[in-house]
């Protein structure tokens, strides 16, 4: 399920907070799931416990994971809707980078391109 790019200039634990916020926005997990442990996850990814440990923080942090102590980690009832309107805020910096591909010359129809690309049905928002 979590694959980590060791090449990637994005940290390990990042690398885990950005595949679970993903399986959540897909479906894959949903409110209530139990996460997989700090102890099975850095063993499937040969990473260090405290790595993991780190990134399950960042999502309690966030409120997209809660623990109970002795029985695990559980993706929280509001983690969805916490994650859609964190992306939401993120406009903000799409229409920055809009305004800068502008004044680089890029056309309107170029943006369009690329932006019917991402919602083309079966590619799950992901530019290849």
């Amino acid at each position: 399920m979590y694959t980590i790019d060791v090449m990637s200039r994005v940290p390990v634990y990042e690398q885990v907070v950005q595949q679970t916020e993903r399986f959540i926005l897909t479906g894959i997990l949903r409110p209530g799931d139990k996460i997989p442990s700090v102890r099975s996850l850095s063993v499937e990814l040969s990473v260090n416990p405290n790595t993991v440990q780190k990134a399950v923080s960042e999502l309690d942090r966030r409120g997209i994971v809660y623990s109970i102590p002795g029985k695990g980690c559980f993706v929280a009832e509001e983690a969805k809707n916490a994650l859609l309107a964190s992306r939401r805020n993120g406009l903000t910096g799409i229409k920055e980078q809009l305004t800068e591909l502008k004044l680089a010359g890029v056309t309107r129809d170029e943006i369009v391109g690329v932006i019917d690309e991402v919602f083309e049905p079966g590619t799950e928002g992901v530019a290849e």
